[in-house]
């Protein structure tokens, strides 16, 4: 059985609460094992005043016993600290006067319009509050486990910004292993392999916020240490990278996304965009020269690196708001304004690297099956063995 979740919860409710199944049985999974990636996840410059608010702190409710996984299905809680200041405006039981802050504004670039024309909701915020980033917070979370897992198999999962505005970090990792990149862009405050670029990002940042705008990018999240053969090309829905495309996509203001070289192959000739065959030790493989295809061909892992990048659009709250229109009246009107980041592509690397890290451990699964992490670990190594 393969990896499935559900998230509940709205950005100013009172909670965040998640299930994820499939986990195998005895795994080791602690509070801290989660804990230290949402502690990732809050990081970056350019984040706004909620991070500051928010502790983050998960409850791991069933699942595990004695800091081992049972098999069964694992619960997780986060209360959100703001809920203090929003009781009133987003209780659940029927609320009698007259509701504060209602969204009759439209964002331009968020969900409010067609979301509150799809639900029928007068009030906007009844959208804004399921379609916010805040829900990421358990995805991570979730993600934690499916990545507690891929650890425990050898398989690392890193990322790092590559490109803030028009501003591009080009550094070649050739030297550095992916379980060490997060060791290097952790320290930097826009998550980039260099110094100087990172410093000329926050410039870019600053300048961005005195406007009251805000600022998009690109990241690249990889993984190493993975088996051949994960994914299918025998069915259009079992393509590795198609499940890979529809978790980043799934993300909020993601607008696009490529495994290896993406987009530059459609400039390239043939001779240039695959990755040649060389002898290897062992008899009936081969050895790969390059890895343009990102790690995935044919819809399956080639055992290489996987490579994904993904383009993040600026958020659509800008503190000098875009022009729009109050729905009741049909008045032109300034947008609605929510309290926001300017950039949040640091973060979304990190919350990259849960959903890569859940995709994998799946396909993983599915592949070697496995009710315990003993069944699956023996497995998994046999195949890595014979491969």
């Amino acid at each position: 059985m393969n990896l499935r979740f559900l998230t509940a919860g709205e950005s100013h409710g009172k909670a965040l609460v998640g299930i994820i199944e499939g986990v195998p049985s005895g795994m080791s999974l602690t509070k801290e094992d989660i804990q230290s990636e949402l502690r990732r996840r809050k990081q970056g410059y350019g984040r706004g005043a909620r991070q500051k608010i928010e502790e983050d702190s998960v409850q791991i409710l069933s699942g595990v016993r004695h800091g081992k996984t049972l098999g069964s299905p694992i619960s997780l809680l986060i209360e959100n600290q703001d809920w203090e200041n929003w009781k009133d405006i987003m209780q659940t039981e029927p609320f009698l006067g007259e509701v504060k802050k209602p969204l009759e504004v439209p964002r331009p670039g968020h969900g409010d319009y067609i979301g509150g024309i799809k639900y029928n909701h007068k009030d906007m915020r009844n959208v804004l509050e399921r379609a916010s980033a805040r829900e990421t917070t358990m995805r991570v979370a979730l993600a934690s486990v499916a990545r507690k897992l891929l650890k425990d198999l050898d398989v690392h999962v890193a990322s790092r910004v590559i490109q803030i505005g028009q501003i591009k970090d080009t550094t070649p990792l050739d030297i550095l292993s992916v379980s060490e990149l997060n060791s290097l862009t952790d320290s930097h405050q826009l998550r980039v392999a260099d110094e100087q670029t990172d410093q000329k990002m926050v410039e870019l940042i600053d300048q961005a916020k005195k406007s009251g705008n805000t600022v998009g990018g690109v990241f690249e999240v990889l993984a190493s240490g993975l088996p051949l053969g994960l994914g299918s090309y025998v069915q259009w829905d079992r393509r590795l990278e198609g499940e890979i495309g529809k978790a980043f996509l799934s993300l909020n203001a993601i607008k696009g996304v490529e495994i290896g070289m993406g987009f530059s192959l459609a400039e390239t000739m043939g001779s240039e965009a695959h990755d040649e065959f060389y002898p290897s030790e062992n008899s009936g493989r081969v050895k790969y020269k390059t890895n343009r295809s990102g790690g995935i061909d044919g819809g399956m892992s080639t055992g290489q690196n996987i490579v994904v990048r993904a383009a993040m659009k600026p958020l659509s709250t800008l503190m000098s708001p875009l022009q729009s229109v109050k729905l009741s009246t049909g008045e032109a009107e300034k947008a609605h304004v929510e309290r926001s980041d300017v950039c949040a592509v640091p973060a979304a690397a990190v919350i990259g690297e849960s959903l890569l890290s859940f995709v994998l451990a799946s396909s993983i699964l599915e592949k070697f099956g496995g009710d315990s992490m003993d069944e699956l670990s023996e497995r998994f190594m046999a195949w890595k063995t014979k491969c």
